[in-house]
C-alpha cells in the first residue's frame, strides 16, 4: 500500500482517480489546485507518488512539482496533461516530472504506471567507491556530506552505480531513469549528467562521473 497524492481541479477525474487507487489498495491524498497541493504534499514522506494536472486553475502543474521538489519532495510525480508537443514533455521532466499521460486518458495505464514508478523508485541501496545511494531518502552520501537527488537523478546515478567503471550507453541510461516510451533528448540527458556531477562535488564524491563521447556514461 502507497499513499498517492492528487491534484486535480476538474472534481469528477479526482473522484474517479481517486476511488481507483483506493480500490488498488493505495491511500489518496486529493487536492483541488496548486495551494493546497503545496501546503498537503510538502513534507518529504507526506506521499509516495503524486498525479500532477498540468492545467490547474491557479498554477502550472510543472510550478507546483519545481515547488515541491525545492522543498524536499522527491515522490515521484505522474503528470495528467492536454499538451502532446515534445517541448512540453521535455519541460515537464525537467520541472521535476516523471512520467506523463495525456487526456483523456485510461484509469487502468494511471494505475499500472503509478506502480511501476512506486517500483522503481524503491530500488535496493547501492554502494560505489566511498559512495551510498540511500533509497528512502532519495539522496547520496560521501564521508564528508549528503546531497537530496529527485527520483530521476537518483535512477540515472543508480544505474551508473551498478555497473562501475563501466560505459552505460545511453539509451540503457533512458530506459534505466525514465517511465517505457518517454521521448528524451541527448539535451535533457546531459543537463541531468550536469546537476548530477554538481551534487557529487557538493559531496567531495571520490567517484567521478564521465562522458564517453558519442556511447554514454562511466561512474568511475
Amino acid at each position: 500500500m502507497a499513499t498517492i497524492g492528487i491534484c486535480e481541479d476538474d472534481a469528477a477525474v479526482r473522484r474517479v482517480l481517486a476511488e481507483a487507487l483506493r480500490l488498488a489498495d493505495h491511500d489518496v491524498v486529493a487536492v483541488r489546485n496548486g495551494h493546497e497541493a503545496l501546503a498537503r504534499f510538502g513534507a518529504s514522506g507526506s506521499v509516495d507518488a503524486m498525479v500532477i494536472d498540468i492545467g490547474l486553475p491557479d498554477a502550472d502543474g510543472r510550478d507546483v512539482c519545481q515547488a515541491l521538489r525545492a522543498g524536499g519532495q522527491h515522490a515521484p510525480v505522474l503528470f495528467l496533461t492536454a499538451l502532446d508537443a515534445v517541448h512540453d514533455r521535455i519541460s515537464g521532466f525537467h520541472a521535476g516530472g516523471d512520467d506523463y499521460v495525456g487526456k483523456p486518458f485510461s484509469v487502468t495505464e494511471i494505475l499500472v504506471r503509478i506502480d511501476a514508478l512506486l517500483k522503481r523508485t524503491r530500488p535496493a541501496p547501492q554502494e560505489i567507491t566511498g559512495l551510498v545511494l540511500d533509497p528512502e531518502r532519495f539522496s547520496v552520501r560521501s564521508p564528508t556530506g549528503e546531497a537530496s537527488l529527485t527520483p530521476t537523478e537518483f535512477r540515472l546515478l543508480a544505474a551508473l552505480a551498478a555497473s562501475p567503471g563501466a560505459v552505460v550507453r545511453r539509451r540503457a541510461v533512458v530506459a534505466a531513469a525514465w517511465p517505457d516510451g518517454a521521448m528524451v533528448s541527448e539535451n535533457t540527458i546531459d543537463s541531468y549528467i550536469r546537476r548530477i556531477r554538481v551534487k557529487l562535488e557538493a559531496v567531495a564524491s571520490p567517484a567521478e562521473l564521465v562522458t564517453v563521447r558519442g556511447v554514454g556514461y562511466s561512474l568511475r
